[in-house]
């Protein structure tokens, strides 16, 4: 089944007006998710807001939003005041500049979605704007209201399509100095850099995020299985962690490991090879569930 479309409107290039459609290009939807229970009676529990000070339930018409001026002295904001500096949407993604790709940070990048032409007449108006990013090796800086906030997006080529992603605006990025404030200044040089120089180079590879995998989430599957099984899994034990005293000497085994590795290879695919039957576990896991007695549905 296609997707649904996040949001549609139009892309303005100049005076070149495209119908697009945003399509959530990452999602957590997939994970495995859990519900909160009453551990006596497995049925699940009800999230309830209640005054702070009296106790007594708020029904949902009771409750606004509030903006603290001082401890426990809050300004009170009715749903229609709130709604009414929600700024008003034209449903266009207007460019407003294109940058160099090379120049853009991705300190900035809030979350990605696939740009595609909304409907089959747009078909040609997006390919001269993706093209055309790609001949400039550029990227496109527009503005839209998406999802009720006015919003910053990069436009950039992407194969036969483009993506758009939503940026951090510049006052919510904290500065980088408040972190690396107290970092000692030092200058590498010498034995040891050139040590570290060779061990990068023994594990050269490429990037291919395939054969990365959440252990947490195939973990949390085989739990959910063996549970659906019957089965006890023991908690595994803490790996013992020597701590590290002389740098150099740390470097040198590293540096005499990776020189008897084999020739470098694709990043992750040794361990896609090794880890494929816990990622077929998982659907495993999700299947047993499905199947499961409806006692065991309400724990998970």
């Amino acid at each position: 089944m296609a997707p649904r479309a996040q949001w549609k409107g139009f892309l303005k290039f100049g005076e070149v007006v495209c119908p697009v459609a945003l399509f959530t290009a990452a999602s957590t939807s997939d994970r495995i998710a859990f519900h909160t229970v009453n551990r006596d009676t497995g049925n699940r529990v009800r999230r309830e807001f209640v005054d702070s000070v009296t106790g007594e339930p708020v029904g949902r018409d009771d409750q606004v939003k509030g903006y603290e001026v001082g401890k426990d002295d809050y300004i009170v904001l009715e749903p229609e005041e709130v709604a009414a500096a929600i700024p008003e949407s034209d449903k266009t993604l207007a460019v407003e500049a294109f940058v160099p790709l090379s120049e853009v940070d991705d300190l900035y990048f809030d979350k990605p979605y696939y740009l595609s032409p909304a409907e089959r007449m747009a078909d040609e108006a997006y390919a001269l704007i993706r093209d055309a990013l790609k001949k400039r090796q550029s990227a496109a800086i527009a503005q839209a209201v998406l999802f009720r906030r006015m919003r910053t997006v990069l436009i950039r080529p992407q194969g036969d399509g483009m993506i758009a992603t939503t940026l951090n605006f510049d006052y919510e990025i904290r500065p980088a100095k408040d972190a690396f404030s107290d970092i000692a200044s030092l200058k590498i040089k010498g034995e040891m850099l050139d040590l570290a120089k060779h061990i990068i180079g023994t594990k050269k590879g490429m990037f291919d995020p395939s054969g990365f995998h959440d252990r947490y989430e195939e973990a949390v599957a085989e739990l959910v299985k063996a549970k659906i099984e019957g089965r006890t899994i023991e908690p595994r034990k803490e790996p013992k962690r020597e701590k590290v005293t002389d740098l150099m000497e740390a470097l040198r085994q590293s540096a005499a490991l990776g020189s008897k590795q084999d020739q470098p290879t694709k990043r992750g695919s040794k361990t896609a090879a090794k880890t494929g039957t816990k990622t077929a576990g998982k659907t495993g896991a999700a299947a047993a569930a499905k199947k499961a007695p409806a006692s065991h549905r309400k724990a998970g």
